[in-house]
């Protein structure tokens, strides 16, 4: 299983768009730093429905409070803290940053 690390923004990069098209069924997809602005509610947001209930995604909540999105989460995203962070890392065999 990998957890993949997303921290750009989908709407200036496309770190998203190509960790979605390799991504498999069993993994995990956490948005951090300015990936955080794919978890919230925009008509244009990489982050579908469908994969949400495809795969399991999660969003750093630090970082949604710090650019002002907590209230703007698409539902089906998990939000985890620091330590939930940290619990990923150790659930998830290996970790892919998407840069």
């Amino acid at each position: 299983m990998i957890l993949h690390t997303v921290n750009k923004s989908p709407f200036q990069n496309s770190s998203l768009a190509s960790c979605l098209r390799v991504v498999h069924a069993d993994a995990g997809i956490l948005l951090i730093e300015d990936g955080v602005y794919a978890a919230c509610e925009t008509p244009d947001s990489l982050i579908t429905e469908q994969a949400i209930s495809q795969y399991k995604v999660y969003a750093l909540a630090p970082d949604l409070k710090a650019r002002g999105l907590l209230e703007r989460v698409k539902p089906g995203i998990t939000l985890v803290d620091y330590d939930g962070f940290v619990a990923l890392t150790e659930q998830f065999r290996t970790v892919q940053s998407w840069y």
